[in-house]
């Protein structure tokens, strides 16, 4: 039995490795000119696979605020653990967009010393103005992100091959992002979208979505938060409620 302070700190660490390679790899494309949007993806991906492997024991690696409420209400996970869950995700998707920064403040300090052009790097943007297209977008891609998580996370136990479930979901996250990412980033998590850019805002980071007036960060956080649970009662209503395997006496009893 795990203590709160161990489910906090694996959610906050688990978290923290998504940010770090995740706003990483966005610093190496954007900063340095290395690599293009399939790095990207693929570094995501990683972060997600260390992340889970990092608090997947303890925890149960949600990593993301939108996960931890649709397995709330879904009935997969007690509502008492929410508040110390959500509250390490977010900090440690904090703390993972300030190690990024600091690591790169000298490149920062050469590209956009006034940090006025660089804040995408930590946050996502919509492709085309206004509320509802990068809403969709998100609710569309955090529901096919939990119904691929429970699917991915059945399937392996089914198998009894548990281990190859971190693998797997750092898989599908590179796959929403190739498939998926135009509109609005795939923020999916408002840990990984919403902490970077509180960050990015107590740095004087100008254009952040956040109090320049844009409200940017609010179909981020609404969408995803609206499509995990949809997602999940979706996979809970199909796949997810399966008939269960008849007893061996009502099997002889057909013969």
């Amino acid at each position: 039995m795990h203590t709160k302070f161990q489910e906090f700190m694996a959610e906050f660490i688990g978290t923290f490795f998504i940010l770090l390679f995740g706003d990483g790899v966005v610093a190496m494309v954007k900063l340095f000119n290395l690599g293009g949007y399939g790095n990207i993806t693929i570094a995501w991906g990683f972060g997600v696979f260390l992340g889970i492997l990092a608090s997947q024991r303890i925890s149960g690696a949600h990593l993301n605020p939108a996960v931890t409420l649709a397995l709330v209400l879904i009935k997969k996970f007690p509502v008492k653990k929410l508040p110390h869950y959500v509250l390490g995700q977010m900090l440690g998707g904090f703390a993972g967009a300030a190690l990024v920064y600091f690591f790169y403040a000298a490149k920062f300090s050469l590209v956009d010393p006034t940090l006025s052009n660089t804040a995408g790097i930590f946050t996502t943007f919509p492709a085309v103005p206004g509320f509802f297209p990068s809403f969709i977008s998100e609710v569309i891609a955090t529901g096919v992100l939990l119904f691929g998580i429970l699917a991915i996370v059945d399937h392996f136990k089914a198998e009894k091959a548990d281990w190859l479930a971190p693998f797997s979901i750092g898989l599908l996250i590179v796959g929403i992002g190739m498939s998926l990412g135009g509109m609005h980033g795939y923020a999916m998590n408002p840990a990984r979208d919403l902490s970077p850019r509180i960050f990015i805002a107590l740095m004087g980071f100008k254009n952040n979505g956040l109090t320049d007036g844009s409200l940017i960060w609010i179909p981020t956080v609404l969408g995803s938060l609206l499509g995990g649970p949809l997602g999940a009662m979706l996979y809970c209503i199909t796949l997810g409620h399966q008939k269960k395997p008849e007893k061996p006496s009502e099997l002889l009893n057909e013969n």
